[in-house]
């Protein structure tokens, strides 16, 4: 889900008018409203602490990682490890939503709180729209507390919210981690909710998660401190007062979970809990764990603010890791917004000789018409550097819910995962998308794991599964744009966006012209 959701289309121009109005700070919490605390760090005698510890201890300075490309496998492992914390419990997201698997994780943080376990949920404050009292009934317990990040004055009005605090509201937190006693964490592009999970009927994303074991945990406990305790998070306390919530503005959260779950479509998602091998694996020590140095990349909180160093965002932190490619560049961005900055530095290396390869969203199958727009205006210059452009496709399979997803997805899917890989020897999952909105307006974080094998799996799915699934983007021979669409064996050639309208593709052309990749 793209962020902020405001602005899509032509409600975009009516933001971009109110920015005028410039930059306003939410009022301090007064004396003692914030409590800063901190992750546990002694947890080595829980549960998980005992499983982890002696695999860490046989690879000093590695952490262990498993991908989570599908949807159910990464629900399950968060409920799973929910239901195994003992201590902690820390989780920060971008975007929860209120839907069936939305509810079964509130619910699964509340039964952790009933055992006595510390919960701390951070959510950015953008789309917790009519979720002020479910967090309402989470932050009344006393082992959970709810801050929300850089939040809304308004809680009610909150486009008249953007209109006179634009300059503080369009920055957010995209970050996504969910750890648990400080020994286990899942970081990864998947927010909360149906269609991360591939649970929303036609709109599936395709996503990806890593579950990490080691010395990276409390990097990103570490992380996770330094967002709850910054001055953009704020109490829910002190944002809702708690005799505003009428009683029965909702269930109470267990009351709802157990409704749901006596749904035909939540069946397949408590088997997924059943049959899930995670974390009796990990328990068992048995789970197939890759070792590798694994490093966290996060931005400054302050970011929100624009007070950050420049050199510190997330984009610069990769560059320092990494620099140039030598041989091979491949990015997966849902959202690919390069910008002239960006476009001109992949043209750059793919003129080096360098393989660059983008996998992005078709017209078709993205969510947001508008960052496709602000893409697809420098296809032609990627092209002619030498930069192959992959488009995922969606059509067909649509009464097909239960097909089980490869790295690329079902054909009915968007894109959302975030990876790419350099060298085929490192790789990249986090929340970062490759646009001016991750590069200079969101907080991002994610992992760099220097692994060959898993560069090369990535690798080798773009070889494989994207000629079925994804349309080729070229240049003909008179230097106009085609896509080619392959399935079994046989290749198709359009001339125009494929399995959109024209006046679709007329938006889009019109939004192109706008200078709004800033926003986008």
């Amino acid at each position: 889900m793209r962020a902020p959701a405001l602005l899509k289309g032509a409600a975009a121009l009516a933001i971009v008018a109110a920015a005028a109005v410039g930059c306003r700070s939410l009022p301090l919490p007064p004396p003692g409203a914030r409590i800063t605390t901190v992750a546990p760090f002694d947890t080595g005698a829980t549960k998980l602490g005992q499983a982890i510890g002696p695999l860490a201890a046989a690879h000093p300075g590695h952490s262990g990682v498993i991908a989570l490309p599908d949807g159910r496998d990464a629900f399950a492992a968060r409920v799973l490890l929910a239901r195994s914390a003992e201590r902690s419990l820390d989780v920060q997201y971008y975007l929860w939503h209120n839907d069936l698997t939305g509810v079964l994780m509130f619910d699964a943080l509340r039964e952790a709180a009933a055992r006595g376990v510390r919960v701390r949920l951070l959510l950015d404050d953008n789309n917790t729209d009519g979720l002020d009292p479910v967090l309402a009934l989470l932050d009344a317990d006393p082992n959970i507390e709810v801050r929300l990040f850089n939040p809304f004055r308004m809680r009610a009005w909150r486009g008249l919210g953007y209109m006179l605090d634009f300059g503080r509201l369009n920055r957010r937190m995209h970050n996504k981690s969910f750890t648990i006693d400080n020994q286990a964490t899942i970081v990864g592009g998947r927010n909360i909710g149906n269609e991360y999970f591939g649970a929303a009927g036609d709109m599936l994303f395709v996503d990806l998660d890593v579950l990490a074991v080691g010395p990276i945990v409390r990097d990103v406990s570490q992380d996770f401190d330094r967002y709850w305790n910054n001055a953009s998070a704020y109490p829910f306390s002190m944002l809702v007062q708690s005799g505003t919530i009428a009683p029965q503005a909702a269930l109470a959260l267990a009351d709802r979970a157990k409704l749901l779950r006596g749904r035909n479509e939540a069946q397949r998602y408590l088997e997924a809990i059943r049959v899930s091998p995670f974390v009796e694996q990990l328990m068992q020590r048995s789970l197939p764990l890759e070792w590798s140095l694994v490093r966290l990349v996060s931005d400054d909180p302050a970011k929100v603010m624009g007070t950050a160093d420049p050199d510190d965002r997330v984009v610069v932190q990769l560059q320092r890791l990494w620099g140039q490619p030598e041989r091979r560049l491949d990015l997966v961005s849902p959202y690919f917004v390069p910008g002239s900055e960006g476009a001109t530095a992949l043209a750059a290396i793919a003129r080096r000789g360098v393989t660059v390869r983008v996998l992005t969203n078709s017209l078709e199958a993205t969510d947001v018409a508008a960052v496709h727009a602000g893409y697809a205006k420098r296809r032609h210059e990627l092209l002619r550097a030498g930069v192959q452009l992959f488009e995922l496709r969606r059509s067909g399979d649509a009464d097909r819910p239960d097909v089980r997803r490869g790295p690329l997805g079902s054909s009915t899917s968007s894109l959302h995962a975030k990876t790419f890989s350099v060298d085929g020897r490192s790789v990249f999952v986090g929340s970062f998308n490759m646009d001016r909105r991750s590069i200079d307006l969101n907080t991002e974080m994610g992992f760099v794991i220097d692994n060959p094998a898993m560069a090369q799996r990535l690798h080798g799915a773009l070889e494989q599964r994207m000629p079925e699934r994804a349309y080729e983007v070229r240049l003909d021979g008179e230097g106009e744009l085609v896509w080619i669409e392959r399935s079994e064996g046989k290749a198709v050639r359009h001339t125009r966006e494929p399995g959109i309208s024209i006046w679709r593709q007329m938006a889009v052309r019109i939004l192109s012209l706008l200078p709004i990749d800033w926003l986008l």
